[in-house]
């Protein structure tokens, strides 16, 4: 963990934990390129899953019987529409089976994209408040 980084939150432990040790796995491999990719995002839980916020809900992710439901909202979607057109996906999320490896640097991509728009929107919050 990062020196300076947010906490690894309890409840999203406890989350991992409720499943089988292979997903569990596969959850904690998503969980530490998020809080890699993300150091300043806060770990929690909202909508019963996982979920990382910083100016705002970055990303969330959740298992399922045989994949893990990732959450970058529409817009990390659409910036990675490409690339996503193998997975199963809707609006806002994309499924990563359970019989494929992650894809470990699209999810740090995407995660970087929400972050910088994120941070953007943030910044242009509080240039119209002036």
């Amino acid at each position: 963990m990062m020196p300076d980084s947010p906490p690894f939150s309890v409840q999203v432990d406890e989350y991992i934990m409720g499943f089988a040790p292979e997903v569990q796995t596969r959850l904690q491999a998503l969980r530490q390129m998020i809080r890699e990719t993300a150091p300043d995002a806060e770990e929690k839980i909202s909508y019963k899953m996982p979920t990382y916020a910083q100016h705002g809900n970055l990303v969330h992710f959740a298992a399922y019987q045989h994949h893990i439901g990732f959450y970058p909202a529409p817009s990390g979607i659409i910036a990675f529409q490409e690339e996503l057109s193998t997975f199963k996906g809707a609006k806002g999320s994309v499924q990563f089976p359970h019989n494929q490896p992650l894809p470990e640097e699209l999810i740090r991509r995407i995660v970087e994209f929400r972050v910088k728009e994120n941070v953007e929107k943030a910044a242009t919050k509080k240039q119209k408040k002036k």
